[in-house]
């Protein structure tokens, strides 16, 4: 029976593509970018640690500070029905001075 050899990143759960699922790109987000400061929408069960390692996997930058807000799910009424706009987990990541993320389209 051949057994697998895991890396450090795979014990520790990290794989970028789980973590972060897409860049926010908002009117607020945008202005933040200029100011060193990135927001993404993560996985529900990332940390800031897992965090960390995706961006500096994915991006080949090291954060300087990463914060963390859950957004709650919310009621929403639109074209006279009730719905429910999904909850999210979004990281505003910030860069230390002269590094930058280039998002592609």
């Amino acid at each position: 029976m051949a057994t697998k050899k895991t890396t450090t990143e795979e014990k520790k759960g990290v794989v970028a593509t789980g973590i972060l699922i897409a860049p926010r790109m908002t009117e607020k987000a945008s202005l933040q970018s200029s100011a060193n400061a990135y927001t993404f929408i993560v996985a529900k069960d990332a940390t800031k640690l897992t965090i960390r390692d995706a961006i500096k996997k994915e991006y080949k930058v090291t954060p300087k500070a990463i914060n963390i807000v859950n957004l709650p799910a919310r009621n929403v009424f639109t074209r006279g029905r009730f719905g429910v706009q999904s909850g999210m987990k979004k990281a505003v990541v910030f860069l230390k001075k002269g590094d930058t993320i280039a998002f592609s389209n």
